[in-house]
């Protein structure tokens, strides 16, 4: 398996509540950074479109969801500029919030130093947590 990155946020909010926020990928363009249009598929898959000024791309995760609801991950089934994403959500009770742990690995069709695409999944894994925790909390 390729290097992966790893980032955690506490969030105000019970597991199930922010479970809740990550599945319900039709309301991703409304708060997910750059995410412009989803579609759910069949099996547990969802297109992505996203555009980040010079990054556009768009791509199929199949998602696979733990039965406790504490966890998911995902894999990239076909993507244009991604090769491949491996990624997961772990949630974790913690004090008078949730845990949550992102990890995320992405090789692109293109080549990338190692280090430029750890800073990157780094800077997507902070971007995205941040994000998560508003749009949960706001919902609270």
């Amino acid at each position: 398996m390729a290097d992966e990155s790893t980032q955690s946020i506490v969030i105000d909010a019970p597991p199930e509540q922010i479970m809740a926020v990550i599945a319900d990928f039709a309301a991703y363009p409304d708060w997910a950074n750059g995410v412009k249009k989803v579609e759910i598929l069949e099996d547990d898959q969802v297109k992505f479109n996203i555009d980040q000024g010079p990054v556009k791309d768009e791509y199929v995760l199949k998602y696979d969801w733990a039965a406790d609801g504490k966890s998911v991950s995902w894999d990239l089934v076909k993507g244009t500029m991604q090769k491949s994403q491996h990624g997961s959500y772990v949630l974790e009770p913690s004090g008078a919030g949730t845990k949550v742990t992102y990890t995320l690995s992405v090789q692109l069709v293109i080549p990338m130093i190692g280090l430029f695409r750890r800073k990157a999944e780094k800077m997507i894994l902070d971007t995205a947590l941040k994000e998560l925790k508003k749009r949960v909390e706001s919902a609270a």
